[in-house]
């Protein structure tokens, strides 16, 4: 059987892979590192995780992110598969030691008889001519492979800005002043209940921090990227303080639901929580503190957090160009260029946003691609799906003048046949959305 072509060795292309040689289809994985090197990456492993470590919300019956997680573990997917398997605490969140996550996927990869992997960067598709090949090179694409697409949709690429979070060792953090808990003591497990170490602020502390974050020297763009919007889900904490000075009270310093233990007669007013980054519990990650500052700034402005007054940094922040292309203008039924019906796309670059649609997307085409070369039906998944519902996100044509990269959720689900509403009616309506989904999943599964 003649091999498929894949351009990029991130979750995408490893799990599209991994989907493909499950259906013994061979597959030629195409990665450029570490002949070629990009800011953001740290290690020649395939599938490295480079913003955060987080795949979010675990919890299937309640939230699309975790929905979507159990659709892709139905579906037998590598990803979802080894990140349970080298899970770190995260309360409610399935979070992943990167290090060990990486190296096993590289290891199930390389060692498979089906997978060839060819370190190579690739800047031109029509060396594959009418070959099938998949793009599957996310939001750190080469320049010249993003020059090449560019010519071949005839469109401009949209892009937008993705921003990396600080580590911290965990021996740094002061806890006298920080403590472990979950917001709302989350969890079924005690140690699910304190997954999260938690630094709190009072209200002069909050305020100095946001004067000296929208003092801070800031990262300069180039001319070309100064237009660039960013993704609401990962804004620069600055960006959001310059939107209002309480704005991040109500967003990754919000103090609900978490009663600090060493003041339990005040509460905290606002809090920064710090998520596990591995399993030995050394290092931890701070939660949705994405900054566009200069090293030397971040060091500055982190310290007048009062249990971080001490703290050694294991990373610091960054930014980074993220691209992507136009999907519901320039893709067809299978994911794949109207113009070039031999060129498939996945993950991240079609315009999802976040690991575990990223790898969803990889899975998706590996499916379609799979059935196709088997002469079978290939079928996309209902839209009653967590799958189903990026699929179509992909592909509507409504969206073409304005499409953005988006994260799972219910309001990309078709609506409920029945209306459930209410504050209390929540739980109850995103149940319904998940117990339709998993019935409507499974019956695909079984005819893919």
């Amino acid at each position: 059987m003649v091999p498929i072509n894949i351009i990029g060795g991130g979750i995408d292309g490893c799990e599209l892979a991994w989907q493909l040689v499950n259906a013994l289809i061979p597959v030629i994985l195409y990665e450029m590192r570490p002949k070629k090197e990009t800011f953001a990456h740290k290690t020649k492993h395939l599938a490295e995780l480079v913003c955060s470590n987080s795949f979010r919300s675990n919890d299937h019956e309640n939230n699309a992110v975790g929905l979507l997680h159990w659709e892709m573990k139905e579906a037998n997917s590598l990803i979802i598969k080894t990140g349970y398997k080298h899970s770190v605490p995260a309360g409610g969140a399935l979070a992943v030691d990167r290090e060990r996550f990486a190296k096993e996927i590289s290891e199930t990869l390389e060692n498979h008889p089906l997978v060839k992997i060819v370190r190579e960067e690739i800047t031109d598709l029509t060396r594959f001519k009418d070959k099938t090949v998949i793009v599957a090179t996310g939001p750190l694409s080469s320049k010249n492979l993003i020059d090449d697409l560019a010519s071949l949709t005839g469109q401009e690429n949209l892009a937008f800005f993705d921003a990396i979070a600080p580590i911290v060792y965990a021996d740094s953090v002061d806890m006298s002043k920080a403590w472990f808990q979950s917001r709302y003591d989350k969890g079924e497990t005690e140690e699910s209940r304190r997954a999260y170490l938690n630094c709190s602020l009072n209200k002069n502390e909050y305020y100095h921090f946001i004067d000296k974050l929208l003092e801070a020297e800031k990262t300069e763009f180039h001319d070309w990227e100064k237009n660039i919007p960013y993704f609401n889900g990962c804004l620069p904490i600055e960006t959001m303080a310059e939107r209002g000075i309480e704005t991040l009270r109500f967003g990754p310093m919000k103090p609900i639901g978490l009663t600090n233990p060493h003041t339990p007669d005040s509460k905290p007013y606002a809090v920064v929580q710090l998520r596990h980054e591995n399993n030995f519990g050394t290092l931890f990650n701070i939660v949705g503190f994405q900054t566009k500052m200069k090293h030397s700034a971040q060091i500055d402005v982190f310290k007048n957090i009062p249990a971080l007054s001490n703290a050694r940094f294991a990373r610091l922040g960054g930014i980074h160009r993220n691209t992507f292309i136009n999907s519901p203008k320039v893709l067809g039924e299978n994911l794949q260029l109207k113009t070039k019906p031999n060129i498939y796309f996945a993950g991240q670059i079609t315009g999802v946003e976040g690991y575990v649609e990223s790898a969803a997307i990889g899975l998706i085409v590996g499916k379609l691609i799979a059935n196709k070369t088997l002469g079978k039906k290939a079928t996309p998944p209902p839209p009653t799906t967590a799958f189903g519902a990026l699929y179509n996100h992909l592909l509507d044509e409504t969206n073409s003048k304005t499409f953005q990269p988006m994260n799972i959720n219910f309001g990309l689900f078709p609506p409920l046949s029945k209306t459930i509403s209410g504050r209390r009616g929540r739980k109850i309506r995103y149940k319904a959305y998940t117990d339709r989904a998993k019935f409507d999943f499974t019956t695909w599964l079984i005819n893919c």
